[in-house]
């Protein structure tokens, strides 16, 4: 069973940094795409940054391109987004997706909220 678990949200004041993680587990996950969606309340569901499978490929969303940074370790099987200069509009709930042959996983997401 494909379980992925974030952490590293919390709470910053503009201008902070903060580093995500998605510790994965139930097989390997090196051969395929990731990526960090985030969901504002009221609003849906957005990409933020994708990463393929052997990390050389990745994908910003305008909105975060040049602070933020998505990376993994395949061995460790964990998914990172470095978050640097937050600014309030990115506060939401940060979630972890894999995509494995046509179906999707996602984590519970980790809380960031960042204060003016």
């Amino acid at each position: 069973q494909v379980q992925l678990v974030e952490s590293g949200g919390g709470l910053v004041r503009t201008g902070g940094s903060l580093r995500l993680s998605c510790a994965a587990s139930g097989r390997t996950f090196s051969n395929y795409p990731m990526g960090w969606f985030r969901q504002a309340p009221g609003k849906e569901r957005e990409v933020v940054a994708t990463i393929n499978w052997s990390g050389t490929v990745t994908y910003y969303a305008d909105s975060v391109k040049g602070r933020f940074t998505i990376s993994r370790d395949a061995a460790k099987n964990t998914l990172y987004l470095q978050m640097n200069g937050l600014k309030p509009e990115d506060t939401a709930v940060y979630y972890c997706n894999i995509g494995i042959r046509g179906s999707d996983y996602w984590g519970q997401g980790t809380q960031v909220t960042v204060s003016s």
